[in-house]
C-alpha cells in the first residue's frame, strides 16, 4: 500500500530586502572626496579671489579705501552704475512679465521666434552687441550722423550705456518667469475668467501674485549684471572720466595706472554687491522651495 504523497511547503520564506543602492551607502571616502573636492573648488575659485579683493582693498589702511571710494571720478562712476541699474531694471522687469505671461499662456504664431530673440544675448558675446551699437548708432554707424545733426549722441555718451546694458540684461526675468507659469497652467487664471475678472484683473491678482518670488529672484540677478556689466558697456562708454565710467570701467582704468589698492576697493563695493546678491538669491530659493513643497 502506498502512502500519500507529502503535501508541498506553501510557506513563503521572508523575502530578503534588496540591497540600497543609493548615493548614501558608497564607501565614506567616496563622499568625503567628493565633498573635499567640491569644497576646494569653492574656496580656490569663490571664496579666495573675495578674500584677495578685501585684503588688497585695505593693504594700504583704512584711510586709502576711504579716499579711493571718496574720490569725485569714483563718486561719479558709481553715481552712474546706480542710474544705469535704475533705468534698465524696471524695463526688463516689464518687459520680462509681458514676455513670459504671453508666451507661457497663449498660443500664437511667431512663439518660437519670440524665444529665441530673448535667448539671444545670451548666445553673443556682450563685446559683439556693443559693437552692434556702435555701427548703428556711431558717428559712421548706419543713424548715427542722422543722430548727431540734430544734437543726439548716443555713442560714447549715457545713452548708449544704457541701450546695452538694458539689451545684454533683458533675458533675466523672462527666462526666470516663462518656465514657472508653464508650469503653473492656466487652470486659475480660466477660473477667474468664468467669474467675470477681467484680463487686467486675471493679471493683478492671479498670475502675478503667483510668481512674485520668481520675479525677485529674477529681478536680483538682473540687477547684479547691470551693475557689473563690463564688454558691452566698455565699447560704447569711450571711457570717458566722471561721464561715462561705471565701476567696473573706473576699476579697470584705476588698475591700468598702477592704482592697485584704489582700483581693489572700487571693486570691493562691486564684490559686497555680489555677496549680497547670492544672499538674497538663497533666500528666494529657499522660500521658493517652502512654497513649491507647501503646494
Amino acid at each position: 500500500m502506498t502512502s500519500a504523497p507529502a503535501q508541498p511547503d506553501w510557506t513563503l520564506a521572508p523575502a530578503t530586502p534588496p540591497r540600497a543602492t543609493s548615493a548614501i551607502t558608497d564607501p565614506p571616502w567616496v563622499r568625503v572626496l567628493l565633498i573635499g573636492v567640491a569644497l576646494a573648488f569653492l574656496g580656490l575659485f569663490l571664496v579666495l579671489p573675495l578674500v584677495t579683493v578685501f585684503a588688497q582693498a585695505f593693504s594700504k589702511g583704512i584711510g586709502v579705501y576711504v579716499d579711493a571710494i571718496t574720490d569725485p571720478m569714483a563718486l561719479a562712476a558709481m553715481r552712474l552704475t546706480l542710474l544705469v541699474a535704475a533705468v534698465s531694471v524696471p524695463i526688463n522687469a516689464v518687459f520680462g512679465i509681458a514676455a513670459a505671461w504671453a508666451i507661457a499662456k497663449f498660443e500664437f504664431r511667431g512663439k518660437s521666434l519670440l524665444i529665441a530673440l530673448i535667448d539671444l544675448p545670451f548666445a553673443v558675446s556682450p563685446v559683439v552687441s556693443g559693437l552692434i551699437f556702435v555701427l548703428l548708432f556711431g558717428a559712421q554707424g548706419l543713424v548715427g550722423p542722422w543722430l548727431i545733426e540734430h544734437g543726439v549722441r548716443i555713442i560714447f555718451a549715457v545713452p548708449g550705456i544704457l541701450l546695452a546694458t538694458t539689451f545684454i540684461t533683458f533675458p533675466f526675468v523672462a527666462r526666470e518667469l516663462i518656465p514657472l507659469m508653464q508650469e503653473q497652467g492656466t487652470d486659475e487664471e480660466e477660473a477667474a475668467v468664468s467669474l467675470g475678472a477681467s484680463g487686467f484683473q486675471v493679471f493683478r491678482r492671479v498670475t502675478l501674485p503667483n510668481v512674485s518670488l520668481g520675479l525677485l529672484y529674477g529681478i536680483v540677478l538682473l540687477n547684479a549684471r547691470a551693475m557689473g556689466e563690463f564688454g558691452a558697456v566698455s565699447v560704447v562708454s569711450g571711457h570717458i572720466r566722471g561721464q561715462t565710467n561705471t565701476m567696473p570701467l573706473h576699476v579697470e582704468i584705476l588698475y591700468n595706472e598702477y592704482q592697485g589698492a584704489a582700483a581693489f576697493a572700487v571693486a570691493s563695493l562691486l564684490a559686497l554687491l555680489a555677496v549680497v546678491t547670492l544672499i538674497v538669491k538663497r533666500g528666494l530659493e529657499w522660500r521658493m522651495g517652502r512654497a513649491s513643497r507647501a503646494i
